[in-house]
């Protein structure tokens, strides 16, 4: 009886600290996990989300871990299509069983996999979308670090519309919450300087012809257009418009910010302003540090990185420094804690300083302009103030 009791008793102590231990953390490994689109229409972007990922898993695995633990990553293809992404939610969390899911794309595809993660108190860190319900409403288990649509718009559109001194500012968007928040976002910015859009027409996802839209935005006499497009809509819209002689302005968000849009748009593309957070990698660019890193990208890779490769290298680096900051005794409770706490300095990518507290779960609403110059990004403004 006393050998009964005393094994009992020792099994009921063990119990808390199991549960307190969470999944995914053993004595060696950490399991991280994510969600891309590896063979749907934003495959391309996927790829590079995982291969920046994977560059600093290798990295910090090569010196140690994090406090002793190697990270192992696991990627699952949603084909960017969210009820996928709820299936490889639920593998992840319930099969792999997962500590984090870092960099997950698609808002829609986030919005279908958080109740899965968060049921198993399994953090979502850093999602590869600018949407505001990534941080809002409040959830302890959310992390973002992307400058809003809403907020890119609200603060990029007046002052770009003071400086070209435009007369008219109409909108062309896709007829989705993506394009909405894009259409909000300088509707209130327009609000600040007392204009409102002129002229506003959609288009449906996957549309491929944008005639009719650029005519109707022709024909109003718009002289800046707000563009809630992505990448083929972004290139369709400004090269029918160069076909017909019509040159406004044209503004994007952070969807269109892609090496791909110069790529694929050819020439007609320089011009093309676009609201970003994290600077595009070229291999000959002027900082060393940048020049540094994205070399090293492609002797592994063999291939160019871009602006979403770093969103992928970022978001492991970020969660790596507060791993370390919440110590050996890693659990879901004491990643939020440090996670509260932290503050992540402007880095050599461009990022803007990101800080999270227990009320504050957007690391940063700040955005800047960069412009299409001669076939590549050129940054053009410095962030704007937080408010």
């Amino acid at each position: 009886m006393l050998k009964h009791t005393v094994v009992a008793l020792a099994l009921a102590a063990a119990a808390p600290l199991a549960l307190a231990q969470g999944q995914g953390v053993t004595k060696d490994e950490i399991v991280v996990g994510s969600i891309q689109d590896l063979s749907g229409p934003l495959a391309g972007f996927g790829k590079q989300v995982r291969l920046g990922m994977m560059l600093r898993v290798d990295e910090v695995n090569e010196q140690g871990g994090v406090n002793g633990r190697k990270l192992r990553l696991i990627v699952e293809d949603s084909g960017y299509d969210p009820r996928r992404a709820v299936l490889a939610a639920q593998k992840l969390v319930n099969q792999d069983k997962i500590f984090i899911m870092v960099g997950h794309i698609g808002t829609a595809h986030n919005m279908a996999a958080m109740p899965i993660q968060f049921e198993k108190n399994v953090p979502n860190f850093f999602p590869v979308t600018a949407a505001r319900e990534m941080f809002d409403p409040w959830h302890r288990m959310k992390f973002a670090f992307a400058a809003t649509y809403y907020d890119q718009m609200r603060r990029n559109v007046p002052k770009l519309v003071k400086e070209k001194n435009a007369r008219k500012v109409c909108a062309i968007y896709q007829d989705d919450e993506f394009g909405l928040e894009v259409v909000r976002g300088a509707e209130t910015g327009l609000k600040t300087i007392g204009m409102e859009l002129a002229e506003k027409t959609t288009f449906k996802r996957g549309a491929t012809d944008f005639s009719s839209q650029v005519a109707r935005m022709k024909a109003a006499g718009c002289d800046f257009v707000v563009l809630g497009t992505i990448i083929r809509e972004t290139i369709g819209t400004i090269g029918e418009s160069r076909k017909t002689g019509f040159n406004p302005t044209f503004l994007g968000s952070s969807a269109s910010y892609t090496d791909l849009i110069h790529k694929l748009g050819g020439k007609a593309m320089d011009g093309l302003y676009s609201a970003m957070t994290i600077q595009h990698p070229y291999l000959d660019d002027a900082s060393q540090p940048l020049r540094f890193w994205a070399t090293k990208y492609k002797t592994k890779f063999n291939e160019d990185p871009t602006v979403f490769s770093l969103y992928g290298y970022i978001g492991i680096n970020s969660f790596i420094r507060a791993a370390e900051k919440a110590g050996t005794n890693l659990t879901a409770d004491s990643f939020v804690k440090a996670m509260e706490s932290m503050t992540f300095p402007p880095d050599v990518f461009g990022s803007a300083e990101q800080s999270f507290t227990a009320k504050k779960r957007l690391g940063s609403n700040a955005s800047r302009l960069s412009q299409i110059q001669d076939g590549r990004w050129k940054v053009i403004s410095d962030y704007s103030k937080e408010d």
